[in-house]
């Protein structure tokens, strides 16, 4: 009993191994930190019972991903696209009516760092990976490119290799590559600055936004926005574009933000924030920064499930 026991906790140990890598694969393939952790939960669930059956004819980690590859692509299929507002309609004035909130299946929602990159060494790549707008892209792709192109581009996994992983030939994986690479072509996924601690200037701009939030300083608040940033907030689907409708949204709609207070986390390789307004959590703020200004305000607005997730408190 004690010799099963011990066999049973090294495989689990070996299988524990791979988690972090195979959630920011199954995050990139769904678009969801909740979906990505079942996913993975389940990957590792057929793993542990197939064991015993698993002949070494390749690399346990190829194992893992081809078993996570068919999670995913279960869990994709027949599902929408999850988004981002912006990809759902044009840019509304500040003064327009704010409709119903959209079912949560609709979004694309923000991940930790923390899920995603454990190792210092590959934090500039898993970051740029992972940002909402690339992430969001991905989700154009069916689910087999979008695999592909994440095992191929992301990961630097060679073309036989994935190949063998999907049980087809090195020519279709370089077919669906290509498509893929158009198809985000055409998307908006613009780039924008990764999350660096140890960029001064990047420091003392979200530092200044803070200031400027915290203290609803809207000139200060103007100063370090770019003329073309853009805000919105899952899971409305309005949003809005420039900094003089940025401001005008929060002296209108936004003006009960007043008094709030900002504690910092990481998201999606980029600086986020849980805001607490002075009745409690209200949103988790993903900022997308350009060039020394603040080009985009990610506003998510389902504190109930993400405060937890990013370990921030129910209250200050």
């Amino acid at each position: 009993m004690g010799r099963v026991q011990v066999e049973t906790t090294a495989e689990i140990d070996e299988l524990e191994r791979y988690r972090s890598a195979l959630t920011g694969y199954c995050y990139r393939m769904l678009g969801s930190p909740f979906e990505a952790e079942d996913a993975v939960q389940e990957t590792l669930v057929r793993a542990w019972r197939a064991y015993d059956r698993f002949e070494g004819r390749s690399s346990v980690k190829s194992w893992l991903f081809r078993i996570a590859t068919n999670v995913c692509t279960d869990m994709a299929t027949g599902q929408q696209r999850r988004a981002r507002p912006m990809d759902l309609g044009p840019a509304l004035s500040a003064g327009s009516p704010i409709g119903a909130p959209l079912p949560e299946p609709t979004w694309l929602l923000p991940i930790p760092d923390a899920r995603v990159v454990p190792d210092p060494a590959e934090a500039a790549v898993a970051r740029e990976s992972i940002r909402l707008a690339f992430v969001a892209a991905l989700q154009h792709l069916p689910p087999k490119q979008r695999a592909v192109l994440i095992l191929r581009e992301v990961l630097c996994w060679p073309a036989q290799e994935v190949a063998e992983l999907l049980d087809t030939t090195v020519a279709s994986v370089n077919s669906a590559l290509q498509r893929g690479r158009a198809t985000l072509a055409q998307v908006d996924a613009a780039a924008s600055d990764p999350l660096d601690p140890d960029d001064d200037v990047q420091r003392e701009l979200l530092a200044r936004y803070v200031d400027a939030f915290e203290r609803y300083d809207m000139d200060a608040l103007t100063a370090v926005l770019h003329e073309d940033a853009t805000q919105n907030m899952p899971p409305l689907d309005m949003w809005v574009r420039g900094r003089d409708e940025i401001l005008a949204f929060m002296v209108g709609p936004g003006i009960h933000c007043v008094g709030s207070r900002l504690i910092a986390t990481e998201a999606n390789g980029m600086p986020a924030y849980g805001q607490y307004r002075t009745t409690g959590p209200w949103a988790l703020h993903v900022l997308e920064v350009t060039g020394g200004r603040i080009m985009g305000i990610h506003s998510f607005l389902d504190v109930e499930r993400l405060f937890p997730l990013f370990g921030l408190p129910d209250h200050l």
